[in-house]
């Protein structure tokens, strides 16, 4: 198996993230890819996959991936059914953290139990 057909997952959700500036090179038995995610939170998904297929130091890939905006840690739109705090557990693992995201929102959030599906929100970096 070749080690770019070893990582074309990583591939696959590259292009579904849309990085931008993306390349990607075979040199000997090693894959190099770089490119520009949206979101640190967009970042963590593509390395996490790389960690997934090649252990948590693999030695076929080098990645360098950058951040467009370094500023906000995601962008949620919201689906229906969903919560502050549940979207607050996705992100953060922690259910009590939806202040921060209400505190990133208040241009558009009035009350923090009241959020509507296809709303856009900024997920703060903690």
């Amino acid at each position: 198996m070749s080690v770019k057909s070893k990582y074309q997952p990583v591939l696959d959700l590259g292009e579904k993230l849309e990085v931008k500036n993306g390349d990607v090179v075979v040199e000997g038995d090693i894959l190099k890819i770089k490119g520009m995610t949206k979101t640190q939170y967009e970042k963590n998904l593509l390395w996490d996959k790389i960690k997934e297929i090649g252990g948590e130091k693999p030695s076929d890939i080098k990645a360098n991936i950058t951040v467009e905006d370094d500023s906000v840690y995601a962008i949620h739109t919201v689906k229906s059914g969903e919560s502050l705090s549940k979207i607050a557990k996705h992100y953060y693992g922690d259910p009590m953290k939806y202040t921060k995201i209400f505190e990133a929102n208040t241009d558009q959030l009035k009350n923090p139990d009241l959020i509507h599906p296809d709303q856009v929100l900024k997920i703060p970096n903690l």
